[in-house]
């Protein structure tokens, strides 16, 4: 990929330059969504029942795969299969899923709507979908007896389109919470975001659902959006400090956070490629997040490469891409907190960033 002149927008759209007293950033409107990758689709299910749902992003031709999990507690699904010396070279769709280890069921849905369809790879005896997943603990989001199982993931599918997902209290998002080290009780709302850039040609899309242990903050002004809260609930208690000055966090259940998520980009991609790009993303999660990658989060994030555009010169195009795809997975996890909205069950009372003055 040519280098970007000094001059030049990050973006191919909505920028806008910063008055000279700003703070050192981006002279870009961020926005855009996933779905700005050509061949990328996204559907939502959300349970009436309780916050809960799951999220698909279908490449219906196929896309080179690749996954990075940096969390100690993820819950995944056919995340083996995506090593660039496994057989696959092609997936045909993403599972998000709220519900735990339980939600990993979505996955089956989306594999008979695939099916039905006609799109997976041809084992001669069938059409098989590939279709790996990643799951988020929302459970004690009301009753947790209700979860995403294989007619969620089949109706998140039904209602995939290549329109800009909703954000926020959706999808896999529609349980997710933030900022819990210091209790369940004084977390705030997550959700799921969504992101595009296109530099020179090349468009690299994020969706991401946020439902992390730690704080959740503005990439470019390291201020706390949305997380763990004092004991008063009416100010934000910036964890990162709160353990640094020697507070102690609350006893904690492994595996009840993760950040899980998908970035599309219409670059070609090798395997290899795929899974490095999936592997510098994260860095995007550490920009937007802290404490990020803990013990109790399962981070995972999702390569889908559609192939529809090739690299101008391999070196210095990977370099730019692993930089857009950061970015991209920092802005949608802040928008994943910009878009939530309060949630109230019958145990907890959970505020969002916007009841803190957050803009949308």
């Amino acid at each position: 990929m040519p280098s970007q002149s000094p001059s030049s927008s990050l973006f191919s759209a909505a920028a806008a330059p910063r008055a000279p007293s700003s703070p050192p950033a981006s002279s870009a409107t961020f926005g855009g969504a996933i779905t700005d990758v050509a061949g990328i689709e996204v559907g939502h299910f959300s349970d009436t029942r309780r916050p809960t749902g799951c999220t698909v992003v279908i490449a219906r031709d196929g896309a080179v795969g690749g996954v990075d999990v940096r969390g100690a507690a993820p819950g995944t699904r056919e995340t083996d299969l995506l090593a660039p010396g496994n057989f696959v070279q092609q997936v045909h769709a993403v599972m998000l899923a709220g519900g735990s280890a339980w939600g990993l069921a979505a996955a089956d849905g989306a594999m008979r709507y695939l099916e039905e369809h006609g799109i997976g790879l041809d084992v001669r005896f069938g059409t098989l979908p590939i279709v790996p997943a990643a799951v988020l603990f929302d459970l004690p989001m009301g009753d947790a007896r209700f979860r995403p199982d294989a007619d969620s993931g089949y109706a998140a599918c039904a209602a995939a389109s290549s329109a800009a997902p909703a954000e926020g209290n959706v999808g896999a998002g529609s349980g997710a919470l933030v900022g819990k080290l210091f209790g369940v009780g004084r977390a705030m709302k997550g959700g799921i975001g969504t992101a595009s850039v296109t530099v020179n040609g090349v468009t690299v899309g994020a969706l991401i659902a946020v439902n992390s242990l730690g704080d959740v903050l503005d990439p470019d002004t390291a201020q706390v959006v949305a997380g763990a809260r004092t004991a008063d609930g009416k100010a934000l208690m910036d964890t990162r400090r709160a353990l640094l000055r020697g507070e102690v966090p609350k006893p904690l259940l492994a595996g009840t956070n993760t950040t899980i998520g998908v970035i599309a980009t219409d670059a070609v991609l090798t395997k290899v490629q795929a899974n490095r790009l999936a592997n510098v993303a994260h860095d995007g999660l550490a920009r937007a997040i802290n404490p990020v990658h803990t013990m109790s989060d399962g981070d995972t994030l999702f390569v889908l490469a559609t192939g529809r555009v090739a690299l101008a010169d391999d070196a210095p195009g990977m370099t730019v891409l692993g930089t857009m795809a950061a970015e991209v997975v920092a802005r949608a996890t802040l928008r994943a907190v910009r878009a939530a909205r309060s949630v109230k069950t019958s145990e907890l009372d959970i505020p969002s960033a916007s009841d803190f003055g957050a803009r949308p």
